[in-house]
């Protein structure tokens, strides 16, 4: 169960939480060497697990689920958490580098292709010139063999990170990260799906003031209508049913 104050919508417990408390708990779980994961939530994830409870248990045994999407943020101030804010994967993974370089803290990138894990480190670098970067790793996509799991868990365990960042995708990375927490001597991972897109400029990102008022799915929409299109106009249609549904059925009883 997370540890922290949190909202539950649709049965998944969303940490009520804003950038800056996110890193502050980060910061403590490193410091005292506690072994954590974090989820990064958006409205598609909250769906999935309407008919993945696999799936929604994995995330309510998350530490911190952040409220990566507006929708989340707006029913988490109705239910009362005044200080809750969009927790989005790239910013969170951006604010901490930058804590990074003052408290030398190590970080291990895995996921994405070897191009992107390159530039990541090249970008990131760039922004943050005295990060600690200890290592980068890019699967292959396919299911890996028992001894090819075994090597990356020992490869990440030499290089001794403080932080291990995954970016495979949801629900891939919540699912892996479930997994290997245990084998892995990483005091917090986090989940952040396409954020080494995003802050490698791999994927354009929707301009603040979209973000902002709950209009990103739109814009991601018009750059990937093909690969998008269901999660966005179907997923959002079920997310909007699914309250009502709940607020119904909460009336009625």
């Amino acid at each position: 169960m997370s540890i922290m104050e949190a909202t539950n919508i649709l049965g998944v417990n969303v940490s009520a939480i804003n950038l800056d408390l996110a890193c502050r708990a980060i910061e403590d779980w490193i410091k005292r060497h506690e072994k954590v994961y974090i989820c990064v939530v958006p409205v598609s994830t909250i769906v999935e697990c309407q008919r993945n409870k696999d799936y929604m248990r994995i995330l309510n045994a998350a530490h911190m689920a952040t409220p990566d999407g507006m929708p989340l943020v707006w029913l988490g101030r109705l239910k009362g958490h005044k200080d809750i804010r969009r927790t989005y994967g790239p910013d969170l993974m951006r604010d901490f580098c930058k804590i990074s370089q003052e408290k030398e803290y190590k970080h291990y990138f895995y996921g994405g292709t070897p191009e992107a894990c390159r530039l990541l480190e090249v970008k990131l670098k760039e922004k943050f010139p005295r990060l600690s970067i200890v290592g980068k790793l890019s699967p292959p996509f396919r299911e890996l063999s028992e001894n090819e799991d075994q090597g990356i868990v020992e490869e990440i365990n030499r290089r001794n990170p403080d932080i291990l960042w995954v970016g495979l995708g949801s629900p891939k990375q919540d699912f892996w990260m479930y997994e290997h927490r245990d084998k892995l001597n990483v005091p917090v991972i986090v989940g952040v799906g396409a954020a080494f897109d995003f802050l490698t400029g791999t994927k354009k990102q929707a301009p603040r003031w979209m973000q902002y008022t709950g209009l990103e799915w739109f814009f991601r929409l018009c750059c990937e209508p093909q690969r998008l299109w269901r999660r966005y106009l179907i997923g959002n249609s079920k997310f909007i049913y699914f309250l009502l549904r709940e607020l119904v059925v909460k009336k009625v009883g």
